[in-house]
């Protein structure tokens, strides 16, 4: 399997407040088995998995990252591979895409993929960054083919998968994408930067959002079911 080009996936492990935040928009579909497609070094995994699932599949095509996996519940497995490689039929209950489908080239076949491993009223639920505006070189450096909106989203959505909910989260933090769009143009944050956004900017998205009425954040947030 080809190795992962980011270097990203340390920092963001740190980012817990963010984390929970977007936790808990989909907890709720987190029930029976569950396919989290690119796992990279388990940090999603240890955020949203609390052991009630009947199976959490950690999917990762990257062999170097899939070994680092530890401390998971029981009912966690750790497969290296994409969905591609995966048997075919409805197998699951759940599938999860967290800042994972920008970095596939084809995202439409993907999703295709996705829905045919989806059972009957499963969810499938895709959090991805939001707006090709503040399409960055750290965008570029970790491998993202491409940010999304709404209308993107659905348009490479298979039929057959009905939209539940799409949310923009992270208004607070859009600001911050914005300044690093014009201003500082780095092809990776700090450390402290990444902490600085989730002690204190992602706070202010928790309030600021509802607001907004989910409409204007720096990722996009959405859950489809299976009819």
């Amino acid at each position: 399997m080809a190795a992962y080009a980011g270097t990203e996936l340390e920092l963001f492990q740190h980012a817990r407040n963010w984390k929970a935040y977007y936790g808990g928009f989909i907890r709720p579909f987190l029930r029976g088995e569950v396919l989290e497609v690119g796992a990279g070094i388990g940090a999603t995994t240890e955020s949203l998995c609390d052991g009630s699932q009947d199976r959490w599949v950690c999917l990762e095509p990257d062999a170097a990252l899939a070994r680092r996996i530890r401390q998971l519940p029981p009912c966690c497995e750790v497969m290296t591979g994409t969905t591609a490689s995966l048997p075919p039929g409805p197998l699951f209950d759940c599938i999860l895409y967290i800042d994972v489908l920008e970095h596939i080239e084809d995202d439409r076949g993907e999703l295709a993929r996705a829905a045919a491993l989806l059972r009957e009223n499963g969810h499938l639920i895709v959090l991805a960054p939001a707006h090709q505006a503040l399409y960055t070189p750290f965008d570029r450096a970790i491998g993202h083919h491409r940010r999304y909106n709404r209308r993107g989203l659905a348009a490479i959505m298979p039929q057959g998968l009905e939209r539940i909910a799409s949310y923009d989260l992270d208004s607070a933090g859009l600001f911050l994408s914005l300044g690093n769009r014009l201003l500082l143009r780095r092809s990776m944050p700090t450390l402290g930067q990444i902490e600085l956004w989730d002690r204190r900017f992602v706070p202010i998205s928790r309030r600021l959002d509802p607001l907004l009425r989910y409409r204007f954040g720096k990722s996009i947030l959405e859950v489809r079911r299976k009819g």
